[in-house]
């Protein structure tokens, strides 16, 4: 388990006692966004940390853990994805797991440290007949007294409600890159086809965790659109996932970008997105997603820095590598960080209290 360590001043004010806050935006324009990604990179770093401090306790990340519960055997096309029928990954597909399994797993996590617990299906959508033992995951992980994010696919209007109903806290389905690349990453589905169930979760009152993929060799244009795309969303998303492209052998992606240079994004483009994430959607989660176990320890600490305050932690993220719990609780006594107690801002505010956050 990570040690707590000491935490910089409370969000809402700067080291003068200045109230820092600024009003959420729903109306950046791309050329504000590009813009941001232009700035100096120190100078770019400094805002996002600004923002950061004005809104979330600096030094505070939090723990979370990401399942599979159902593996490979998707019949999507995403080009990113080992777990995609069309992919030659040697990712086998297995069956939903049992859910006192899932229970299991995730009391280890807690166990470990996590407050969060993720549980990720490959599927397009999910079936009737699997519902029932989704919601008994949800609430025996909410028993437990952990946040609870499900990403299970598309979904109806039904689906969401149940999922509502047995409590989940966040649903995850990421837009994955900007509107006008999507098409290239993925034919199966539509950007709207995104859009849609991001609604649908919306509407049944689940938070919404949606963020997407880099270095996927799109162009900062593309970046620009895909902050672009969540930032004007009506509501943020409470949660927003910023992942670094694992390439893997036998994916369209993996082999398209093996051998070349944009087989892994350069490290300070890198932080440019979650630092312009930060400053565009500045009470959202900012989460440090798939592709850390590839990023230098001053990599993860310049992007805690512009304003990433979440991780997952463990040996595995789905079929990915990950860093491991004891690579991470060094890092954090290295860095000085302290696992995050209490609620996020978002929810907290929903909940008409600060939940520890609160300067």
């Amino acid at each position: 388990m990570l040690a707590d360590t000491a935490v910089a001043p409370a969000p809402g004010a700067n080291h003068a006692g200045t109230d820092t806050r600024k009003p959420v935006r729903n109306d950046w324009t791309r050329e504000e966004i590009a813009a941001l990604f232009d700035l100096p990179f120190t100078e770019l770093v400094f805002r996002a940390a600004e923002v950061h401090r004005a809104h979330h306790r600096a030094g505070e990340v939090q723990l979370c853990t990401l399942l599979s519960i159902k593996t490979g055997g998707c019949p999507e096309d995403c080009g990113y994805c080992s777990q995609s029928v069309k992919a030659d990954s040697g990712v086998e597909a297995t069956k939903l797991m049992d859910v006192q399994a899932v229970l299991q797993a995730a009391a280890q996590a807690r166990d470990s440290g996590s407050k969060r617990f993720c549980m990720g299906a490959a599927w397009r959508n999910p079936k009737e007949r699997d519902m029932p033992a989704i919601v008994a995951m949800v609430k025996g992980v909410r028993e437990m007294g952990m946040e609870t994010c499900m990403t299970l696919g598309m979904l109806n209007d039904a689906q969401a409600s149940q999922l509502a109903d047995a409590g989940l806290d966040y649903y995850n389905h990421n837009i994955d890159t900007s509107p006008e690349r999507y098409g290239e990453v993925i034919t199966t589905r539509s950007f709207e086809d995104r859009i849609d169930t991001l609604d649908r979760v919306r509407a049944a009152g689940i938070n919404v965790c949606s963020g997407g993929i880099v270095g996927m060799g799109e162009t900062r244009a593309d970046r620009v659109g895909f902050v672009h795309a969540l930032a004007t969303m009506d509501h943020h998303p409470e949660s927003v996932p910023v992942n670094a492209l694992v390439p893997v052998k036998g994916t369209v992606l993996g082999d398209m970008l093996a051998d070349t240079p944009l087989a892994k994004i350069d490290d300070i483009e890198f932080v440019r997105t979650v630092a312009v994430a930060r400053i565009t959607m500045p009470m959202s989660m900012v989460r440090l997603s798939a592709g850390r176990e590839s990023m230098s320890e001053a990599t993860q600490a310049l992007c805690f820095l512009a304003g990433a305050n979440s991780i997952f932690t463990g040996d595995k993220l789905l079929t990915a590598a990950n860093a491991g719990d004891d690579a991470d609780s060094a890092m954090f006594a290295r860095l000085g960080l302290k696992p995050m107690e209490g609620e996020e801002p978002l929810r907290a505010q929903k909940a008409g209290g600060c939940g520890g956050a609160c300067g």
